[in-house]
């Protein structure tokens, strides 16, 4: 069964030079040699290549099984555009015909020298649906202009989609999570390479390199790019976002905590605050402009900087052409879980080739004052997955005494910090959102009986947690503009609540915070960009219970705000005020001292290379 492409050839003799597969919706097609397959009609669609076996468009059988001989290969293949990183020429080469197996054992195919050219492109895991796999297909031809046309019409279809990056910033931390940050890169930078995607790559060798870097670069060289991405954890992608924005993003501080200390009425939850007094109404400032936040005068905000980024040509967030990337090589890549549903390397850096996009929120943390005898002195950061006080943030610090041991550093200190049972006294107001369910436990008449928490736990929990393509961040409120997003739901209506006590922690998530140690996350049903912040208070309770509620936030399916001792509130900003000597917060992995702090999120303030998680 010997052949030779060159003589009475299948491809040459028998066939016309092109087939196409469909009529209605081919634009070109060209009979080829698929390696590790056979002859095959490649054809190209508006949006998609396909291609089919010779045999099967001829005779209108399946080679798949065809007189007891079986195919290895399968005789039909879609790959849509949206999937495809990579068209490339590669020269002469051997091409082989696929496989086949009948009752006598295999019968193997021939190997041909052909001019070839290779398709990469993206698929699914079958066992994992948020990974993705990179997928390499290789065609031959006996003509090298055949191939490299092939090639050139793939790249002009590819190079029409303005989402994909063409020139990215890259920074390594060597030393993140098991310090593998370096070989993580070494992994992912063919695919960058393959994909045509310039990176200017710099590996950090101190901390808050990254932070510099960013804060001081130009507007005009920080244009020349299409993104940053951070080949780290959680904790590295924090400093990268924070030398952005802390020097580019204009707004007002939220209200600090002496602002909102004029309770109007009572209610059940504890006093209500009025959100007016000495807060501008909206229709001071225009739409755009929270009525909550007081103006500052040395920060433009609403219309006024809607007006003049033109003007002044400042690189202003949002910014839909810029987007932040994380490849994850940190202890937890809860960011990374939360936005592509995966902690992998390859799924990350595919998605970021791909051109991908999603929004996220992002929370504004601003300090007032370090300590209970400090002055008054604004300190800003900004956080993208979580900040939380007491238990959190003593984690954070009892860590830092072990960062030799590695990622094991956050358990050994989390068991160290959970015996102590420490808590602390606070002072928490937030603003109250009418149209949410305060989730503080049990119903009010199972008040003052810890054990009833526990029954709520029989109960499944309805939640609709965020995937890709969510409905949710993509309804934006109202009065949103892709440069100046309002900061629904504040309005001049809103009230702010107050809780006050001793607390074994305080967090506040932007996003769910999901990771290997706690599947759901802190909170399963928050969402990437929906303008919330989820506030969770932990009160003061019996150790055994704050234990349960640890464990259910290991566990798949739990419950761990369902407890009388712990309070959820989604709200768009809350305040704090600590009553003891040092008050530690943890703002996305990072140290963050701060006796009394404002914080407010910002709804899809930044673009991620993500497509969100897999339902």
């Amino acid at each position: 069964m010997e052949r030779n492409p060159n003589e009475n050839d299948f491809l040459e003799n028998n066939l016309p030079e092109n087939i196409p597969f469909n009529s209605q919706d081919s634009i070109f097609s060209s009979n080829l040699f698929l390696d590790g397959d056979g002859e095959i009609i490649l054809t190209q669609t508006s949006d998609k290549l396909h291609w089919k076996s010779i045999e099967s468009v001829l005779n209108g059988q399946d080679p798949s099984s065809c007189f007891g001989i079986e195919l290895v290969s399968k005789s039909e293949t879609t790959l849509c555009f949206s999937d495809i990183y990579s068209a490339e020429f590669i020269d002469l080469g051997l091409v082989h015909e696929a496989s086949f197996r009948n009752a006598r054992g295999p019968l193997l195919g021939q190997s041909f020298e052909m001019y070839r050219f290779t398709i990469r492109g993206v698929q699914k895991s079958k066992t994992q649906p948020s990974v993705l796999v990179p997928s390499l297909y290789t065609f031959g031809h006996k003509d090298a202009q055949t191939c490299q046309m092939w090639v050139n019409r793939i790249n002009d279809f590819l190079n029409m989609d303005e989402a994909r990056p063409k020139n990215l910033m890259v920074f390594v931390h060597p030393k993140s999570g098991k310090g593998l940050g370096c070989k993580v890169w070494e992994t992912v930078a063919p695919t960058f390479s393959q994909a045509k995607v310039k990176t200017k790559v710099t590996v950090t060798e101190r901390a808050g390199q990254a932070l510099d870097i960013m804060s001081s670069i130009t507007n005009k060289e920080l244009r020349s790019y299409d993104g940053v991405v951070a080949v780290g954890g959680d904790g590295f992608f924090n400093e990268i976002l924070n030398g952005l924005l802390l020097s580019r993003h204009k707004s007002s501080y939220p209200p600090r905590p002496t602002e909102i200390n004029h309770p109007v009425e009572k209610n059940g939850n504890g006093p209500v605050l009025d959100a007016n007094g000495d807060i501008r109404d909206p229709s001071d400032s225009g739409e755009d402009e929270s009525p909550l936040l007081k103006q500052s005068t040395n920060l433009r905000t609403g219309e006024d900087s809607c007006q003049t980024a033109a003007e002044d040509l400042e690189f202003s967030f949002p910014n839909e052409k810029f987007r932040f990337g994380i490849i994850p090589a940190g202890s937890t890549d809860a960011i990374v879980i939360c936005t592509t549903g995966a902690r992998d390397a390859i799924t990350s850096a595919l998605q970021i080739v791909l051109g991908k996009a999603v929004c996220l929120d992002v929370a504004q943390v601003v300090r007032w004052k370090k300590t209970c005898t400090s002055k008054d002195e604004p300190c800003v950061r900004y956080a993208a997955s979580f900040a939380g006080y007491g238990f959190y943030g003593d984690v954070i610090t009892e860590s830092e005494k072990y960062r030799w041991m590695g990622p094991k550093r956050y358990d050994y200190a989390g068991t160290k910090v959970f015996l102590r049972h420490r808590s602390y006294e606070a002072e928490v107001a937030y603003v109250e959102v009418e149209s949410e369910k305060k989730n503080i436990g049990l119903e009010k008449e199972s008040s003052g009986n810890w054990t009833k928490g526990l029954w709520s736990l029989l109960k499944k929990s309805e939640r609709v947690a965020c995937s890709a393509n969510c409905g949710i961040c993509k309804t934006k409120a109202g009065h949103t503009s892709a440069r100046c997003p309002s900061l629904e739901p504040y309005s001049k209506d809103s009230r702010w609540l107050k809780s006050r006590g001793r607390f074994l922690s305080v967090g506040a998530a932007v996003i769910s915070c999901r990771n290997e140690k706690a599947p759901d996350g802190l909170v399963a049903d928050a969402h990437l960009s929906d303008g919330f912040l989820h506030l969770i208070l932990i009160k003061d309770c019996p150790h055994a219970f704050y234990l349960c509620h640890l464990l259910q936030l290991a566990k798949k399916d739990g419950n761990p705000l369902d407890f009388e001792f712990v309070e959820h509130h989604k709200t768009p900003a809350f305040t704090f005020t600590s009553f003891g000597k040092e008050s530690i917060w943890n703002v996305d992995g990072e140290l963050f001292q701060a006796h009394q702090l404002s914080a407010q999120v910002f709804r899809g303030l930044i673009n991620l290379f993500a497509s969100g998680p897999e339902a």
